[in-house]
Protein backbone atom coordinates (compact mmCIF):
# COMPACT_ATOMS: atom_id res chain seq x y z
CA UNK A 1 0.00 0.00 0.00
CA UNK A 2 3.05 2.66 0.92
CA UNK A 3 4.33 1.79 -2.36
CA UNK A 4 0.92 2.59 -4.31
CA UNK A 5 0.77 5.70 -2.42
CA UNK A 6 4.24 6.33 -2.98
CA UNK A 7 4.31 6.14 -7.06
CA UNK A 8 0.94 8.64 -6.76
CA UNK A 9 2.77 11.21 -5.08
CA UNK A 10 5.64 10.72 -7.86
CA UNK A 11 3.06 10.80 -10.57
CA UNK A 12 1.53 14.07 -9.26
CA UNK A 13 4.94 15.49 -8.78
CA UNK A 14 5.30 14.78 -12.80
CA UNK A 15 2.26 16.21 -13.93
CA UNK A 16 2.47 18.95 -16.68
CA UNK A 17 0.89 22.24 -15.45
CA UNK A 18 -1.93 21.61 -17.52
CA UNK A 19 -2.53 18.15 -16.61
CA UNK A 20 -1.82 19.95 -12.45
CA UNK A 21 -4.67 22.43 -13.14
CA UNK A 22 -7.19 19.23 -13.86
CA UNK A 23 -5.68 17.20 -11.30
CA UNK A 24 -6.42 19.80 -8.70
CA UNK A 25 -9.96 20.02 -8.88
CA UNK A 26 -10.79 23.61 -9.60
CA UNK A 27 -7.98 24.71 -7.38
CA UNK A 28 -7.07 27.66 -8.42
CA UNK A 29 -4.06 28.35 -6.83
CA UNK A 30 -2.36 25.30 -8.57
CA UNK A 31 -3.79 26.89 -11.72
CA UNK A 32 -0.32 28.76 -13.34
CA UNK A 33 -1.17 32.40 -15.02
CA UNK A 34 -1.16 31.45 -18.71
CA UNK A 35 -0.18 33.78 -20.90
CA UNK A 36 -2.69 33.73 -24.44
CA UNK A 37 -1.02 34.54 -27.68
CA UNK A 38 -4.72 34.36 -29.47
CA UNK A 39 -3.71 34.66 -33.64
CA UNK A 40 -7.06 35.75 -35.98
CA UNK A 41 -6.29 34.86 -39.80
CA UNK A 42 -8.57 36.47 -42.18
CA UNK A 43 -10.27 34.42 -44.75
CA UNK A 44 -8.07 31.33 -43.87
CA UNK A 45 -9.91 27.57 -44.96
CA UNK A 46 -8.70 24.81 -44.23
CA UNK A 47 -5.96 24.52 -47.22
CA UNK A 48 -3.12 23.83 -45.31
CA UNK A 49 -0.96 20.82 -44.45
CA UNK A 50 -2.11 19.86 -41.05
CA UNK A 51 -5.51 19.39 -42.48
CA UNK A 52 -4.40 16.80 -45.64
CA UNK A 53 -4.07 19.44 -48.29
CA UNK A 54 -0.56 18.68 -49.51
CA UNK A 55 -0.70 21.61 -52.40
CA UNK A 56 -0.40 24.16 -50.35
CA UNK A 57 2.88 25.19 -48.51
CA UNK A 58 1.74 25.87 -44.35
CA UNK A 59 5.42 24.64 -42.10
CA UNK A 60 4.58 26.58 -39.55
CA UNK A 61 1.27 26.26 -38.82
CA UNK A 62 1.54 22.47 -39.32
CA UNK A 63 4.00 22.62 -36.39
CA UNK A 64 1.56 24.88 -34.46
CA UNK A 65 -0.95 21.68 -34.57
CA UNK A 66 2.15 19.36 -33.15
CA UNK A 67 2.20 21.56 -30.50
CA UNK A 68 -1.27 21.09 -29.47
CA UNK A 69 -4.96 19.72 -30.78
CA UNK A 70 -5.80 20.48 -34.28
CA UNK A 71 -9.74 20.55 -34.46
CA UNK A 72 -11.19 19.03 -37.51
CA UNK A 73 -14.65 19.57 -37.34
CA UNK A 74 -14.59 23.45 -36.34
CA UNK A 75 -17.45 26.25 -37.31
CA UNK A 76 -18.07 29.62 -37.97
CA UNK A 77 -21.40 31.09 -36.28
CA UNK A 78 -21.86 33.44 -39.32
CA UNK A 79 -19.59 33.34 -42.60
CA UNK A 80 -18.99 36.85 -42.71
CA UNK A 81 -15.94 39.04 -41.01
CA UNK A 82 -17.81 41.22 -38.34
CA UNK A 83 -20.63 39.01 -36.95
CA UNK A 84 -18.23 36.10 -36.88
CA UNK A 85 -15.60 38.10 -34.99
CA UNK A 86 -18.52 39.43 -32.79
CA UNK A 87 -19.80 36.31 -32.53
CA UNK A 88 -16.48 34.91 -31.17
CA UNK A 89 -15.08 37.77 -29.03
CA UNK A 90 -18.94 38.25 -27.10
CA UNK A 91 -19.33 34.91 -26.40
CA UNK A 92 -22.71 35.16 -27.83
CA UNK A 93 -24.28 33.86 -31.24
CA UNK A 94 -25.09 35.97 -34.05
CA UNK A 95 -29.25 36.12 -33.35
CA UNK A 96 -27.80 37.42 -29.77
CA UNK A 97 -25.48 40.01 -30.72
CA UNK A 98 -27.74 40.83 -33.74
CA UNK A 99 -24.90 41.37 -36.29
CA UNK A 100 -25.52 40.35 -39.65
CA UNK A 101 -23.11 43.01 -41.84
CA UNK A 102 -20.72 44.72 -41.73
CA UNK A 103 -21.15 47.55 -40.62
CA UNK A 104 -22.91 48.03 -36.93
CA UNK A 105 -20.85 47.71 -33.72
CA UNK A 106 -21.87 45.50 -31.83
CA UNK A 107 -22.00 47.70 -28.51
CA UNK A 108 -24.81 49.30 -30.04
CA UNK A 109 -26.43 46.15 -28.99
CA UNK A 110 -24.32 44.95 -26.13
CA UNK A 111 -23.36 47.54 -24.82
CA UNK A 112 -22.37 46.22 -21.30
CA UNK A 113 -21.10 43.27 -22.70
CA UNK A 114 -17.56 41.97 -21.73
CA UNK A 115 -15.45 40.59 -24.18
CA UNK A 116 -12.84 38.00 -24.43
CA UNK A 117 -9.74 40.07 -24.05
CA UNK A 118 -11.70 42.51 -21.82
CA UNK A 119 -12.21 39.99 -19.73
CA UNK A 120 -8.12 39.46 -19.39
CA UNK A 121 -7.82 43.00 -19.11
CA UNK A 122 -10.10 43.27 -16.07
CA UNK A 123 -8.33 40.70 -14.51
CA UNK A 124 -5.17 42.41 -14.56
CA UNK A 125 -3.47 40.74 -17.55
CA UNK A 126 -1.38 43.09 -20.28
CA UNK A 127 -4.71 43.14 -23.31
CA UNK A 128 -2.96 44.26 -26.18
CA UNK A 129 -4.37 44.38 -29.96
CA UNK A 130 -2.11 44.18 -33.23
CA UNK A 131 -3.38 44.40 -36.43
CA UNK A 132 -7.20 42.89 -37.77
CA UNK A 133 -9.22 41.18 -34.20
CA UNK A 134 -12.54 43.17 -34.74
CA UNK A 135 -13.70 44.18 -38.06
CA UNK A 136 -12.05 46.31 -40.22
CA UNK A 137 -13.06 46.74 -44.17
CA UNK A 138 -9.87 45.09 -45.90
CA UNK A 139 -8.20 46.68 -48.04
CA UNK A 140 -10.28 50.06 -47.42
CA UNK A 141 -9.38 50.31 -43.53
CA UNK A 142 -5.64 49.04 -43.16
CA UNK A 143 -3.91 51.04 -40.65
CA UNK A 144 -6.64 52.04 -38.94
CA UNK A 145 -9.07 51.16 -36.14
CA UNK A 146 -11.81 49.90 -37.98
CA UNK A 147 -14.58 48.55 -35.84
CA UNK A 148 -12.03 47.84 -33.10
CA UNK A 149 -13.94 48.36 -29.59
CA UNK A 150 -11.18 50.32 -27.07
CA UNK A 151 -12.72 48.91 -24.32
CA UNK A 152 -10.77 45.54 -24.49
CA UNK A 153 -7.43 46.69 -24.70
CA UNK A 154 -4.45 48.35 -22.90
CA UNK A 155 -2.80 49.17 -25.89
CA UNK A 156 -3.23 48.81 -30.04
CA UNK A 157 -1.49 48.89 -32.73
CA UNK A 158 -2.64 49.51 -36.80
CA UNK A 159 0.29 48.89 -39.08
CA UNK A 160 0.21 49.89 -42.73
CA UNK A 161 2.97 48.10 -45.16
CA UNK A 162 3.24 48.90 -48.97
CA UNK A 163 0.66 46.46 -49.74
CA UNK A 164 -1.78 48.99 -48.69
CA UNK A 165 0.10 51.91 -50.18
CA UNK A 166 0.85 50.27 -53.38
CA UNK A 167 -2.65 49.60 -53.93
CA UNK A 168 -3.23 50.82 -57.63
CA UNK A 169 -1.18 48.39 -58.52
CA UNK A 170 -2.99 45.42 -58.03
CA UNK A 171 -4.67 43.11 -60.61
CA UNK A 172 -8.35 43.14 -60.21
CA UNK A 173 -9.88 39.23 -62.21
CA UNK A 174 -13.37 40.41 -61.89
CA UNK A 175 -13.18 44.40 -62.00
CA UNK A 176 -16.80 45.37 -61.72
CA UNK A 177 -16.02 43.82 -58.01
CA UNK A 178 -14.37 46.58 -55.52
CA UNK A 179 -11.01 45.14 -54.23
CA UNK A 180 -12.04 43.58 -50.52
CA UNK A 181 -14.01 41.28 -52.62
CA UNK A 182 -12.65 40.83 -56.15
CA UNK A 183 -10.62 37.71 -56.91
CA UNK A 184 -7.41 40.28 -57.54
CA UNK A 185 -3.69 39.76 -56.31
CA UNK A 186 -0.05 41.30 -56.59
CA UNK A 187 3.26 39.57 -56.43
CA UNK A 188 5.44 42.29 -55.04
CA UNK A 189 8.52 43.47 -54.82
CA UNK A 190 10.44 43.53 -51.02
CA UNK A 191 10.82 41.92 -48.18
CA UNK A 192 8.05 40.49 -45.69
CA UNK A 193 8.86 42.74 -43.12
CA UNK A 194 7.38 46.09 -45.71
CA UNK A 195 4.21 43.95 -45.78
CA UNK A 196 1.74 44.79 -43.59
CA UNK A 197 1.14 41.01 -41.70
CA UNK A 198 5.50 41.61 -41.58
CA UNK A 199 5.00 44.97 -39.65
CA UNK A 200 2.07 42.81 -37.30
CA UNK A 201 4.72 40.42 -36.44
CA UNK A 202 7.32 42.30 -35.71
CA UNK A 203 4.97 44.25 -33.30
CA UNK A 204 3.58 41.28 -31.76
CA UNK A 205 7.28 40.46 -30.75
CA UNK A 206 7.73 43.92 -29.81
CA UNK A 207 5.01 43.25 -26.94
CA UNK A 208 5.98 39.54 -26.08
CA UNK A 209 9.41 40.82 -25.21
CA UNK A 210 8.34 43.68 -23.26
CA UNK A 211 5.71 42.03 -21.38
CA UNK A 212 7.57 38.81 -20.78
CA UNK A 213 7.46 38.94 -17.28
CA UNK A 214 4.21 39.56 -16.67
CA UNK A 215 0.37 38.11 -17.76
CA UNK A 216 -0.48 38.98 -21.67
CA UNK A 217 -3.19 38.33 -23.15
CA UNK A 218 -2.07 39.20 -27.34
CA UNK A 219 -4.25 39.10 -29.90
CA UNK A 220 -2.42 39.26 -33.37
CA UNK A 221 -4.68 39.47 -36.40
CA UNK A 222 -2.89 39.05 -40.16
CA UNK A 223 -5.01 40.38 -43.26
CA UNK A 224 -4.02 37.72 -45.83
CA UNK A 225 -4.83 35.36 -47.28
CA UNK A 226 -7.84 38.06 -47.47
CA UNK A 227 -8.24 39.40 -50.90
CA UNK A 228 -6.41 41.49 -52.53
CA UNK A 229 -3.99 38.28 -52.56
CA UNK A 230 -0.76 40.94 -52.02
CA UNK A 231 2.33 39.02 -50.98
CA UNK A 232 6.39 39.09 -51.82
CA UNK A 233 7.43 37.18 -55.09
CA UNK A 234 8.86 34.69 -53.74
CA UNK A 235 5.87 32.97 -52.21
CA UNK A 236 4.35 32.84 -55.66
CA UNK A 237 7.12 31.59 -56.91
CA UNK A 238 6.27 28.27 -54.60
CA UNK A 239 3.36 27.69 -56.69
CA UNK A 240 3.92 27.55 -60.88
CA UNK A 241 0.21 28.53 -61.77
CA UNK A 242 0.21 25.90 -64.31
CA UNK A 243 0.14 23.43 -61.49
CA UNK A 244 -2.68 24.91 -59.24
CA UNK A 245 -5.08 22.01 -58.72
CA UNK A 246 -8.44 23.18 -58.96
CA UNK A 247 -11.55 21.72 -57.04
CA UNK A 248 -13.26 19.03 -58.08
CA UNK A 249 -16.76 19.81 -60.00
CA UNK A 250 -18.98 17.54 -61.72
CA UNK A 251 -21.79 18.29 -64.64
CA UNK A 252 -25.18 19.53 -63.24
CA UNK A 253 -23.57 20.19 -59.25
CA UNK A 254 -25.89 22.79 -58.99
CA UNK A 255 -29.83 21.40 -60.52
CA UNK A 256 -30.40 20.27 -56.48
CA UNK A 257 -29.40 23.32 -54.60
CA UNK A 258 -31.53 26.46 -53.77
CA UNK A 259 -30.89 28.99 -55.58
CA UNK A 260 -30.67 30.86 -52.13
CA UNK A 261 -27.72 28.66 -51.50
CA UNK A 262 -25.58 30.47 -54.34
CA UNK A 263 -23.21 33.58 -53.25
CA UNK A 264 -21.37 33.52 -56.63
CA UNK A 265 -23.49 34.84 -59.58
CA UNK A 266 -23.00 33.42 -62.23
CA UNK A 267 -20.41 30.55 -61.31
CA UNK A 268 -16.90 31.92 -60.80
CA UNK A 269 -18.30 34.87 -61.67
CA UNK A 270 -17.47 34.12 -65.50
CA UNK A 271 -14.19 33.53 -65.33
CA UNK A 272 -12.43 30.58 -67.25
CA UNK A 273 -10.29 27.89 -65.80
CA UNK A 274 -6.32 30.03 -66.53
CA UNK A 275 -7.93 32.93 -64.70
CA UNK A 276 -9.13 30.94 -61.89
CA UNK A 277 -5.67 29.47 -61.80
CA UNK A 278 -4.17 32.73 -61.57
CA UNK A 279 -6.68 33.73 -58.20
CA UNK A 280 -6.09 30.60 -56.53
CA UNK A 281 -2.34 30.81 -56.96
CA UNK A 282 -2.20 33.95 -55.35
CA UNK A 283 -4.86 33.19 -52.28
CA UNK A 284 -1.90 30.20 -51.99
CA UNK A 285 0.89 32.55 -52.07
CA UNK A 286 -0.42 34.59 -49.18
CA UNK A 287 -1.36 31.61 -47.24
CA UNK A 288 2.37 30.84 -47.39
CA UNK A 289 3.53 34.57 -46.62
CA UNK A 290 0.73 34.50 -43.51
CA UNK A 291 2.17 31.02 -42.15
CA UNK A 292 5.76 32.55 -42.53
CA UNK A 293 4.53 35.50 -39.92
CA UNK A 294 3.26 33.00 -37.55
CA UNK A 295 6.38 31.14 -37.54
CA UNK A 296 8.27 33.89 -36.34
CA UNK A 297 5.28 34.30 -33.65
CA UNK A 298 5.88 30.82 -32.51
CA UNK A 299 10.05 31.25 -32.38
CA UNK A 300 9.36 34.15 -30.37
CA UNK A 301 7.58 32.38 -27.87
CA UNK A 302 10.35 30.18 -27.61
CA UNK A 303 13.42 32.59 -27.69
CA UNK A 304 11.73 34.23 -25.02
CA UNK A 305 11.06 30.70 -22.63
CA UNK A 306 7.13 32.08 -22.54
CA UNK A 307 6.64 28.55 -24.03
CA UNK A 308 5.65 26.65 -20.88
CA UNK A 309 2.88 29.43 -19.49
CA UNK A 310 1.45 30.71 -23.08
CA UNK A 311 -1.42 29.09 -24.69
CA UNK A 312 -1.55 29.43 -28.21
CA UNK A 313 -5.33 29.89 -30.16
CA UNK A 314 -4.82 30.09 -34.00
CA UNK A 315 -8.42 30.77 -35.90
CA UNK A 316 -9.58 32.10 -38.93
CA UNK A 317 -13.37 34.37 -38.66
CA UNK A 318 -14.88 31.78 -41.69
CA UNK A 319 -13.86 29.23 -44.26
CA UNK A 320 -13.38 30.38 -48.20
CA UNK A 321 -14.89 29.11 -51.32
CA UNK A 322 -12.34 28.62 -53.80
CA UNK A 323 -14.40 27.26 -56.48
CA UNK A 324 -15.89 24.63 -55.43
CA UNK A 325 -19.93 24.58 -56.61
CA UNK A 326 -18.46 27.39 -58.65
CA UNK A 327 -18.64 29.87 -55.13
CA UNK A 328 -15.84 31.47 -54.12
CA UNK A 329 -14.77 33.06 -50.70
CA UNK A 330 -18.13 33.69 -47.68
CA UNK A 331 -20.91 33.73 -47.46
CA UNK A 332 -22.10 30.77 -47.95
CA UNK A 333 -22.93 27.26 -46.12
CA UNK A 334 -21.39 24.60 -47.93
CA UNK A 335 -18.68 22.94 -46.29
CA UNK A 336 -15.57 24.72 -47.17
CA UNK A 337 -16.93 28.30 -46.44
CA UNK A 338 -18.70 27.68 -42.54
CA UNK A 339 -15.20 25.46 -41.48
CA UNK A 340 -12.57 27.15 -39.97
CA UNK A 341 -8.59 25.63 -38.98
CA UNK A 342 -8.86 25.58 -35.35
CA UNK A 343 -6.00 25.36 -33.33
CA UNK A 344 -4.86 24.96 -29.48
CA UNK A 345 -1.76 24.62 -28.08
CA UNK A 346 -1.95 24.73 -24.25
CA UNK A 347 1.66 24.06 -22.08
CA UNK A 348 2.04 20.62 -20.84
CA UNK A 349 -1.52 19.99 -22.84
CA UNK A 350 -1.98 17.47 -25.54
CA UNK A 351 0.04 17.44 -28.30
CA UNK A 352 0.06 16.53 -31.85
CA UNK A 353 -3.50 15.31 -31.78
CA UNK A 354 -6.61 15.32 -33.52
CA UNK A 355 -10.23 15.98 -32.65
CA UNK A 356 -12.99 14.98 -35.10
CA UNK A 357 -15.38 16.12 -32.91
CA UNK A 358 -18.16 19.37 -34.06
CA UNK A 359 -16.76 22.70 -32.47
CA UNK A 360 -17.58 25.99 -32.91
CA UNK A 361 -15.84 29.62 -32.98
CA UNK A 362 -18.60 30.91 -29.39
CA UNK A 363 -16.69 27.76 -27.93
CA UNK A 364 -13.28 29.68 -27.95
CA UNK A 365 -14.34 32.13 -25.06
CA UNK A 366 -15.35 29.69 -22.62
CA UNK A 367 -12.28 27.47 -23.27
CA UNK A 368 -9.87 30.30 -22.75
CA UNK A 369 -11.95 31.92 -19.69
CA UNK A 370 -11.48 28.12 -18.07
CA UNK A 371 -7.98 27.26 -19.17
CA UNK A 372 -7.10 30.54 -17.28
CA UNK A 373 -9.59 30.32 -14.28
CA UNK A 374 -11.26 33.64 -15.14
CA UNK A 375 -14.65 33.84 -14.12
CA UNK A 376 -17.10 35.78 -17.07
CA UNK A 377 -19.77 36.81 -14.61
CA UNK A 378 -21.85 36.39 -17.68
CA UNK A 379 -23.84 33.91 -19.69
CA UNK A 380 -21.81 32.55 -22.31
CA UNK A 381 -23.07 30.49 -25.34
CA UNK A 382 -20.30 28.42 -26.36
CA UNK A 383 -19.26 25.25 -24.67
CA UNK A 384 -15.49 24.98 -23.15
CA UNK A 385 -13.68 22.58 -25.16
CA UNK A 386 -11.27 21.99 -22.38
CA UNK A 387 -12.43 18.24 -22.50
CA UNK A 388 -11.36 17.63 -26.03
CA UNK A 389 -8.15 19.33 -25.18
CA UNK A 390 -7.20 16.37 -22.31
CA UNK A 391 -8.82 13.35 -24.67
CA UNK A 392 -10.05 14.96 -28.45
CA UNK A 393 -11.93 11.31 -28.46
CA UNK A 394 -13.73 12.66 -25.54
CA UNK A 395 -17.68 12.00 -25.58
CA UNK A 396 -19.33 14.97 -27.27
CA UNK A 397 -23.03 15.62 -28.66
CA UNK A 398 -22.75 19.33 -29.22
CA UNK A 399 -23.20 20.10 -32.60
CA UNK A 400 -22.08 23.18 -34.72
CA UNK A 401 -24.63 26.23 -36.18
CA UNK A 402 -23.56 28.63 -39.03
CA UNK A 403 -25.46 30.94 -40.33
CA UNK A 404 -26.11 33.38 -43.11
CA UNK A 405 -28.51 35.93 -44.43
CA UNK A 406 -29.76 36.49 -48.31
CA UNK A 407 -31.50 39.60 -48.39
CA UNK A 408 -34.27 39.94 -45.85
CA UNK A 409 -34.19 35.36 -45.60
CA UNK A 410 -31.83 33.48 -43.83
CA UNK A 411 -30.23 30.53 -44.49
CA UNK A 412 -29.41 28.25 -41.29
CA UNK A 413 -27.81 25.62 -40.91
CA UNK A 414 -26.60 22.54 -38.38
CA UNK A 415 -23.47 20.21 -38.40
CA UNK A 416 -23.49 17.26 -37.11
CA UNK A 417 -20.34 14.76 -37.12
CA UNK A 418 -21.75 13.09 -40.17
CA UNK A 419 -24.45 15.62 -41.56
CA UNK A 420 -25.13 19.24 -42.30
CA UNK A 421 -28.58 20.11 -42.96
CA UNK A 422 -29.52 23.79 -44.14
CA UNK A 423 -32.55 25.61 -44.39
CA UNK A 424 -32.96 28.48 -46.00
CA UNK A 425 -36.12 30.53 -45.24
CA UNK A 426 -37.08 28.42 -42.34
CA UNK A 427 -37.10 25.72 -45.03
CA UNK A 428 -39.75 27.82 -47.80
CA UNK A 429 -36.50 28.77 -50.30
CA UNK A 430 -35.43 25.10 -50.36
CA UNK A 431 -33.53 22.79 -47.69
CA UNK A 432 -30.42 20.53 -48.04
CA UNK A 433 -28.89 17.32 -46.60
CA UNK A 434 -25.61 16.42 -47.03
CA UNK A 435 -23.83 12.97 -46.13
CA UNK A 436 -20.43 13.40 -45.13
CA UNK A 437 -19.57 10.40 -44.67
CA UNK A 438 -20.26 9.31 -48.31
CA UNK A 439 -20.45 12.79 -49.91
CA UNK A 440 -17.53 14.95 -48.19
CA UNK A 441 -17.55 17.29 -51.44
CA UNK A 442 -21.48 18.06 -50.81
CA UNK A 443 -22.54 16.90 -53.88
CA UNK A 444 -26.02 15.29 -53.90
CA UNK A 445 -28.37 16.92 -51.79
CA UNK A 446 -30.39 14.30 -50.10
CA UNK A 447 -33.25 16.70 -48.44
CA UNK A 448 -35.92 15.57 -50.65
CA UNK A 449 -34.81 11.68 -50.43
CA UNK A 450 -37.12 8.88 -48.76
CA UNK A 451 -34.68 7.15 -47.51
CA UNK A 452 -33.36 10.43 -45.75
CA UNK A 453 -36.93 11.17 -44.25
CA UNK A 454 -35.85 10.54 -40.47
CA UNK A 455 -32.37 12.32 -40.29
CA UNK A 456 -34.06 15.24 -42.05
CA UNK A 457 -36.80 15.08 -39.23
CA UNK A 458 -34.35 14.32 -36.75
CA UNK A 459 -31.93 17.15 -37.97
CA UNK A 460 -34.81 19.60 -38.55
CA UNK A 461 -35.54 19.67 -34.43
CA UNK A 462 -31.64 19.96 -33.76
CA UNK A 463 -31.74 22.99 -36.09
CA UNK A 464 -34.97 24.84 -34.11
CA UNK A 465 -33.07 24.36 -30.92
CA UNK A 466 -30.07 25.91 -31.84
CA UNK A 467 -31.88 28.85 -33.21
CA UNK A 468 -34.97 29.45 -30.34
CA UNK A 469 -35.95 32.53 -32.65
CA UNK A 470 -36.28 30.88 -35.91
CA UNK A 471 -39.74 30.11 -35.27
CA UNK A 472 -41.06 33.95 -34.31
CA UNK A 473 -38.92 34.85 -37.60
CA UNK A 474 -40.64 32.51 -39.80
CA UNK A 475 -44.28 32.87 -38.50
CA UNK A 476 -44.46 28.98 -38.18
Amino acid sequence: MMKKYALLALAALSLTPFAASVAADGDDKAKPKYNVLFIAVDDLNNDLGTYGNTFVKSPNIDRLAERGVRFDKAYTQFPLCSPSRSSLLTGQRPDVTKIYELQTHFRKNLPDIVTLPQLFKNNDYYSARVGKIYHYGVPGQIGTDGLDDPDSWNYRVNPKGRDKTEEPLIKNLTPDRGLGSALAWRATEGTDEEQTDGMIAGEAIKIMTEKKNEPFFLAVGFFRPHTPYVAPQKYFDMYPVDQVPLPKEIPNDLDDVPEAALFTKPPHWGLDEAKRREALRAYYATITFMDAQVGKLIDAVDKLKLADKTIIVLWSDHGYNVGQHGQWMKQSLFENSARVPLIISVPGGTKGKASGRTVELVDIYPTLAELCGLDPKQNLQGKSLTPLLKNPAAPWNKPAYTQVRRGQIFGRSVRTERFRYTEWDGGKAGMELYDHQKDPGEFTNLAKDKNFVITVNELAVLLKKGYPETEQETGR
